[in-house]
């Protein structure tokens, strides 16, 4: 149990959007309040995976501490459930020692999952029917299985987008597994911390001028080297760690499927389309977030916001 709210207990809140500036603003709000980072970022977890998912540096995460980045093999998975559980336990620690836990990163989910305190259920993976429910994607598209969680859960359909095969699987599993909708079995138990939240955004066209010019850079950095090893490794293309934005591209080209040309073409439509999807995330479905607009502000006066509203 996490105990009651005290208001001396504050988590910081930073999201946003992929190639917004959440790795340069967090690290200067860390190093001015006192604060450790817990990634909220689900791409991050991975072993790896540090080029193409933009990791922090090993000297920035030696000058600030991190906590959730590295915490899994490209071959594993985490849930959602597990993801709420580790960074609740990691938040406490962080304020035990005295320090300001800052979340910071792109993942809707886990971000709304601490701040709103989801309960939920922990449901084993079912290998099985995953398979089954995703070679059903494969050969008559992803709304079949849309499908099904339309007549299993309702609720949780509307509020599921049925291109997001793997939340619309997981909802199907946890349905049939427990016998009762999903949709009923996540519940909210408000945190026992008060939370401040500031979003970051740029204009669009800014935004994904900025997003082509990082996917260049991690070309330069050695991502086709990077997801070269990984194969090498023994991991697959169909894992579902390599659906983090470009890696199953860089992984055609190498298969000789199309040129690094039309690997990059990909990946920025792939980029522009998350961005939107973050942008729809975060402002439709969490009001609470203090925007910042970084072409009109720069991190000092975000610093100077955030001292006046915390203790």
């Amino acid at each position: 149990m996490l105990g009651r709210m005290d208001e001396r207990n504050l988590v910081l809140v930073l999201a946003g959007p992929t190639a917004v500036g959440k790795t340069a603003t967090s690290l200067l709000l860390a190093r001015e309040l006192g604060g450790e980072i817990v990634s909220a970022d689900s791409r991050q977890v991975y072993r790896g995976m540090d080029i193409g998912t933009a990791k922090v540096t090993p000297a920035e995460r030696a000058e600030i501490p991190h906590h959730l980045i590295d915490i899994r093999n490209p071959d594993e998975t985490i849930s959602l459930g597990e993801y709420k559980v580790l960074a609740d336990a990691v938040i406490a620690g962080i304020l035990a020692r005295g320090r300001l836990p800052m979340l910071v990163g792109g993942t809707g989910q886990y971000v709304r999952a601490v701040v709103e305190g989801w309960q939920i259920p922990r449901v084993p993976p079912q290998p099985e029917l995953r398979q089954e429910l995703e070679e059903l994607a494969a050969r008559e598209g992803k709304e079949a299985v849309f499908s099904r969680l339309q007549m299993l859960d309702p609720a949780s359909a509307q509020a599921i987008d049925y291109r997001n095969l793997r939340r619309v699987i997981r909802a199907i599993e946890v349905t049939m597994v427990a016998g009762r909708p999903f949709s009923e079995l996540q519940t909210k138990q408000p945190p026992p911390w008060r939370v401040v939240q500031i979003g970051l955004t740029r204009p669009r066209e800014a935004l994904y001028a900025r997003a082509d010019a990082r996917i260049e850079s991690m070309f330069e950095a050695g991502w086709v080297e990077e997801v070269r090893a990984l194969l090498a490794r023994g991991y697959t293309p169909d894992l579902p760690s390599f659906a983090s934005l470009g890696y199953r591209e860089v992984a055609a080209y190498l298969a000789g499927d199309y040129d690094l040309a039309e690997a990059k073409r990909l990946i920025r439509r792939a980029t522009r389309a998350f961005i939107r999807r973050q942008y729809n995330w975060f402002r439709l479905t969490n009001p609470d977030i203090h925007w910042f607009d970084l072409a009109e502000v720069g991190t000092e006066e975000i610093l100077a916001w955030t001292r006046s509203v915390i203790p």
